[in-house]
């Protein structure tokens, strides 16, 4: 294998590695806010995991400059975002773990997230009355029911 065609296989894996890295980011930021800086997500990281990153090397594995990040750092970057640390190295992305980001994404964008916060916590009995009323403004605005799921409340 010539130096070149190695080259392009790092290189797909540091580009595969920034794109991850970079759709997280922006999973991770609020309605109608831009994405999270590197600072401020470093930050985050080192008061959820102990593990310091400097915001230039964040970048760095954003934008692919950097393509061998330490195991450490890999742990603690998939721990902070809540996935698994397998998401961020291997090339196949796990179709599960990609639905359920596409869901997160859904889910803020709809403003869903926010009322679900709001419901984390309550009774199985408030939980119901909660799901009541969407119901009830669902036929006010004209939605279509959405059929329960067997087992939720």
């Amino acid at each position: 294998m010539s130096a070149g065609a190695s080259g392009g296989g790092g290189s797909q894996v540091s580009s595969d590695l920034a794109a991850k890295l970079n759709r997280l980011f922006d999973i991770v930021r609020k309605p109608n806010e831009p994405p999270m800086s590197n600072q401020a997500a470093v930050e985050k990281i080192q008061e959820k995991t102990g593990v310091a990153i400097s915001a230039t090397y964040m970048w760095q594995l954003r934008n692919g400059s950097r393509t061998n990040p330490t195991v450490q750092h890999v742990r603690a970057i998939a721990k902070f975002f809540g996935v698994p640390t397998a998401y961020l190295v291997d090339n196949e992305s796990d179709e599960r773990i990609e639905a359920q980001l596409g869901l997160l994404v859904n889910l803020r964008d709809s403003g869903v997230r926010d009322l679900a916060a709001r419901a984390s916590g309550l009774t199985p009995d408030a939980l119901r009355g909660v799901a009541a009323m969407v119901d009830a403004a669902r036929k006010i605005e004209r939605l279509p029911p959405i059929a329960q799921i067997p087992g939720e409340v």
